[in-house]
């Protein structure tokens, strides 16, 4: 994937506002040689960043007149308006080794035992790896196949099929859980209970005394 850059001749914070007034993004490019301050268009940018590829992948800048391999490393958003503040870029080369967060794609998964016949759910766990490895062997993303899962199963770390040269950053974490089966709960309905309707007490009948002392007090 490719973009173009353009030399940013003027720094600091006031020089930065008004490159964005005019529609453009303060950047800047560092390693393999001297930091390179540079701009960028703002939609071209901010469109590009919505793709995972630019995030993951090795790029190819097109900077006066020539072409550099830079990654991106890091950028700012505005805190509620969609606008891109900067962006920050390491040039690397087939000899530079890098520590990325790689994107994890899972597939297969309606096709396992556990969803297909168990009718259990898979949690996927974690949505990104980071790794250690050089720049050639970058992977765009990881691809964990889910299609033999059974109920109980879970996929870890180890269960990974990366290329040789490419290290797991752990963090001192011995096993990592990567996606888990788990079965769906089923929730009884609950009936209302219903309380018993109870008959009122019929009135008492009337007796002929108590006609009888009616008719006295007349």
């Amino acid at each position: 994937m490719n973009f173009v850059a353009f030399e940013r001749k003027q720094q600091g914070t006031g020089a930065s506002r008004r490159l964005r007034t005019t529609g453009k993004v303060p950047g800047i490019v560092y390693g393999g040689g001297e930091p390179a301050l540079i701009e960028l268009d703002h939609n071209a940018l901010f469109f590009a960043l919505k793709k995972e590829s630019f995030h993951s992948t090795i790029l190819e800048m097109q900077l006066n007149g020539g072409t550099q391999k830079v990654l991106l490393r890091d950028y700012q958003m505005h805190p509620w308006k969609p606008l891109v503040l900067h962006v920050d870029f390491q040039r690397v080369d087939d000899t530079t080794r890098l520590r990325k967060k790689v994107p994890i794609h899972f597939v297969g998964e309606e096709a396992s035992e556990a969803v297909k016949t168990d009718k259990c759910l898979v949690n996927h766990v974690m949505s990104d790896l980071e790794i250690e490895c050089l720049a050639s062997k970058l992977p765009e993303f990881i691809t964990v196949d889910l299609s033999h899962l059974k109920k109980g199963d879970t996929v870890h770390v180890r269960d990974l099929k990366l290329d040789p040269g490419i290290k797991v950053i752990r963090h001192g974490r011995k096993d990592i859980t990567v996606a888990s089966v788990v079965e769906q709960r089923v929730e009884e309905e609950a009936v209302p209970e219903v309380a018993p309707v109870v008959a009122a007490p019929a009135p008492p009948p009337k007796t002929k005394a108590k006609k009888d002392e009616k008719q006295n007090k007349r």
